[in-house]
């Protein structure tokens, strides 16, 4: 039984990685979103974050090198924001750590875009619990209220 339970867990993780299947989407001022994905382009080792973590500061922290080029952190009010210098799209990285502080690293872009009507609908459907799933295109979205903004979790609708 365990092993069957481990099973099922290592292939929905797996199958889970190979997607950008979570977004997280922040309202900003002027009714304008920011859609922060679970995948990127950019990839950035643990310890290079938390090195850039560390030196984090409102103005920007100390420029540093990593695999994906030049990098500087900066404190904001939603955490750490990591700015990669050189990268082509995906220029950014969102630092949220959950309540047994660990860190989840959020890309500015990711594989998974939706207009700007699929995202307000994900974004009002949202309750604490998670909201009802809808459909928006080709996915079932069911979105959570959390401190950062809306997180929606995406995956395939079957085909009708």
């Amino acid at each position: 039984m365990r092993l069957a339970l481990f099973v099922a867990i290592l292939m929905a993780a797996t199958a889970a990685g190979a997607t950008d299947n979570v977004l997280l989407i922040q309202l900003q001022p002027g009714g304008r979103y920011v859609v922060w994905h679970t995948e990127g382009e950019s990839r950035i080792s643990d310890d290079e974050v938390m090195a850039l973590e560390a030196t984090a500061k409102p103005e920007g922290g100390e420029e540093m090198p990593t695999s994906a080029g030049p990098a500087r952190a900066y404190e904001t009010s939603d955490g750490v924001t990591i700015r990669l210098l050189s990268a082509k799209n995906d220029k950014a990285l969102l630092l949220d750590r959950d309540d047994c502080n660990h860190v989840r690293i959020w890309h500015a872009a990711g594989a998974t875009n939706l207009s700007e009507d699929q995202i307000t609908d994900i974004f009002m459907s949202a309750l604490p619990e998670g909201g009802k799933r809808i459909t928006i295109g080709k996915y079932y979205v069911k979105a959570f209220i959390t401190k950062l903004g809306v997180t929606a979790s995406l995956w395939n609708a079957p085909a009708r």
